[in-house]
């Protein structure tokens, strides 16, 4: 009888579920940061239509960042008069 993989159990550390926690709610945090400045930013201000941004947000550290590195355009120096 040889050892069967499926009985064998990794057991994550104490340590290592602190950090999955972390890095889970900074996740959670990031994408609700780029959910809350899609909402309060106009339109004129955000590459493509709003809507597009929503599921490209929902896709794991790639898609908050996708938003903010190409989503948002760089505030445009304006000149008073």
């Amino acid at each position: 009888m040889g050892c069967d993989a499926r009985s064998e159990k990794k057991q994550i550390s104490a340590g290592g579920k602190v950090l999955f926690t972390i890095l889970g709610i900074a996740q959670i945090a990031f994408a609700a940061l780029a959910f809350w400045d899609l909402t309060a930013r106009d339109a004129r201000q955000v590459r493509g239509p709003k809507a597009a941004w929503i599921p490209v947000i929902l896709v794991n550290w790639i898609g908050p960042a996708s938003y903010f590195a190409f989503g948002v355009k760089p505030d445009e120096l304006s000149v008073e008069e």
